[in-house]
């Protein structure tokens, strides 16, 4: 029997989010769940406080974190690099990219789930980050290595929680304190007396303009007082930064002694 009616509706296929996996986050810290969403996948707490903590569609913010301390030390052979959170491996994946063959980046995740991931669904949304030699995943607590390793680093970045204020773990608190920043400036290299100054860069993720962390960076005796900041807008999208040293992104040296 033919169509005598309007016109045919088409059937139209919605995308719904799917659970993948449900992990703790050490210290009563609550849990994480990777979702897929289509083509995409979304990081979110269990509680669903904080709405999405981050996806594979977005992550401009972690390309700027990345972009402005691996290109100077691009060329410094054996170059070491810290990054603190691993995330969906796209802070990872650009500083593979800016440095040389015989660096060696170390990233420090707190939850062994998340590195789950990165080995499985998620790594080849950021190139399979963690298959390259260059790369050494450390299921630890960041700060446990800014403590342990003085003077050990060229690039220190912290992409730890959604910045100064800890979101998924209080603990990342002490990371953006004046003790957390003099800690990483102590992890940072520098030149050995008689040599050409060299300076270790660090570079922090803050999701929002915060006033105490920029206080914080000066107290903790930081030559260059400005924050190492990508912001992101209310759609999730990084927010353009000011000229301003107050939110632009800048690299700073290591403290004088």
């Amino acid at each position: 029997m033919g169509h005598t009616g309007g016109p045919r509706r088409q059937r139209v296929a919605m995308k719904r989010y799917v659970l993948l996996d449900i992990t703790p986050i050490p210290n009563h810290g609550g849990a994480l769940c990777p979702l897929k969403y289509g083509e995409d996948f979304v990081i979110k707490l269990e509680s669903g406080r904080g709405g999405q903590l981050m996806n594979t569609r977005l992550h401009g913010s972690e390309d700027a974190l990345t972009e402005i301390p691996c290109k100077k030390v691009a060329a410094r052979p054996h170059a070491r690099v810290l990054i603190g959170g691993l995330g969906m491996g796209f802070t990872l994946a650009p500083a593979l990219k800016h440095l040389q063959s015989d660096a060696e980046v170390l990233a420090a995740e707190l939850v062994p789930g998340v590195i789950d991931w990165n080995r499985g669904p998620l790594g080849a949304q950021a190139g399979n980050p963690l298959d390259d030699p260059r790369t050494t995943v450390l299921n630890d607590d960041v700060a446990n290595i800014l403590r342990a390793e003085a003077k050990g680093f060229d690039v220190i970045m912290l992409d730890v929680d959604n910045g100064p204020e800890g979101l998924t773990h209080r603990d990342n608190n002490w990371l953006y304190s004046v003790d957390g920043l003099a800690a990483c400036a102590r992890a940072l290299i520098q030149s050995p007396a008689g040599q050409a100054p060299t300076r270790g860069l660090g570079r922090v993720r803050v999701g929002t303009e915060r006033g105490r962390f920029r206080r914080a960076v000066r107290r903790a005796a930081w030559p260059r007082a400005g924050t190492e900041a990508e912001r992101r807008s209310p759609s999730g999208q990084p927010a353009p930064t000011r000229s301003s040293p107050h939110d632009c992104a800048r690299p700073i040296s290591t403290p004088k002694k």
